[in-house]
């Protein structure tokens, strides 16, 4: 439903506006003409960095998390739960990520790459399984892991608010919004919130309708 309502809504998406704006040496990369070597890695830290701050503002601003928290409701942490986001949501997301594509006018290829990437690395983090201690604790400083994105689903509201990162760890620990691991077990801890957590909230009428369910 995702991949359809971004699909009829938005035909043209985030690697065809940067093909588009890159074509005409605009965006802030094109003014500053900077060197595709350069421009290249730079763009994709900064999208990286612009998926981290929507993030933290889907749980910050009281309207965008009624739109995620469809996603954290989700009672089992699974790769099925990175698929797991309002249609609405999606659609917000995809205009959001083209316009700081088109803002920083950034190689469609780039754009591309990191699609590819972020998809991955989200099935990724929030696989059910865990790496071992060793491996996890160097593997951490590089990219997100499982365990490291799973306290992020915990009901607990510190840890939810907690571990945005999909890609790179480095932005929760540069704005103090990491947290190493939750306080219970992290392979027992309840997931998602206290609001939906009857049978029936998982069917998908009542997925749908989520955000316009009051409460937090």
């Amino acid at each position: 439903m995702d991949s359809i309502a971004v699909r009829l809504l938005l035909p043209i998406l985030a690697v065809g506006v940067a093909e588009h704006v890159y074509s005409q040496q605009s965006g802030l990369f094109g003014l500053l003409e900077l060197p595709l070597w350069f421009a290249a890695p730079l763009g994709f830290l900064l999208l990286d960095l612009a998926i981290y701050a929507q993030h933290w503002a889907s749980h910050n601003v009281p309207l965008l998390w009624r739109l995620h928290r469809m996603h954290h409701a989700d009672l089992d942490f699974d790769m099925s739960t990175a698929l797991r986001f309002h249609p609405i949501e999606i659609v917000g997301s995809m205009i959001y990520k083209i316009a700081v594509v088109w803002a920083l006018g950034i190689h469609p290829m780039v754009v591309m790459v990191f699609e590819v990437i972020l998809n991955g690395t989200a099935l990724f983090n929030h696989a059910n399984f865990s790496i071992p201690a060793k491996a996890e604790r160097v593997l951490r400083w590089f990219v997100v892991t499982p365990d490291m994105h799973r306290v992020h689903h915990s009901i607990c509201p510190e840890e939810t608010n907690s571990n945005y990162g999909f890609n790179f760890p480095w932005w929760d620990r540069l704005f103090g919004t990491y947290v190493a691991k939750p306080k219970e077990d992290a392979q027992t801890m309840p997931i998602g919130i206290e609001l939906f957590r009857q049978e029936g909230d998982s069917s998908l009428p009542k997925m749908l309708i989520q955000p316009f369910v009051s409460g937090r």
